[in-house]
């Protein structure tokens, strides 16, 4: 499956965002749980907020945010950023 793409404006680490790109990976064994419309929803909380990467590869730097809460349930989002890029990729999420 191919990566979906959305507009969206975000300020993560100081960088302006201006898309949020949504790899199908979740889909494999989370889609009771998780779909787009949510994920673009965990990905906005991200705004305004310093992040702390935890991997870096080549050009990537690769974040994971834990018990994000939307309507009441807790979620993990596994996102990166690509140096001198301004989108959002998401690698996986799931409900807690």
């Amino acid at each position: 499956m191919k990566r979906r793409e959305y507009p969206l404006f975000l300020i993560i680490n100081d960088i302006l965002i201006t898309k949020v790109l949504i790899d199908p990976h979740y889909e494999q064994k989370h889609t009771n749980s998780v779909n787009d419309e949510i994920i673009l929803e965990l990905a906005k909380t991200l705004s305004t907020k310093e992040h702390r990467h935890i991997a870096v590869s080549k050009n990537f730097k690769y974040f994971v945010d834990d018990k994000i809460k939307y309507k009441e349930r807790f979620y993990k989002l596994i996102w990166m950023l690509e140096d001198n890029e301004n989108y959002l990729g998401i690698i996986n999420a799931y409900r807690r």
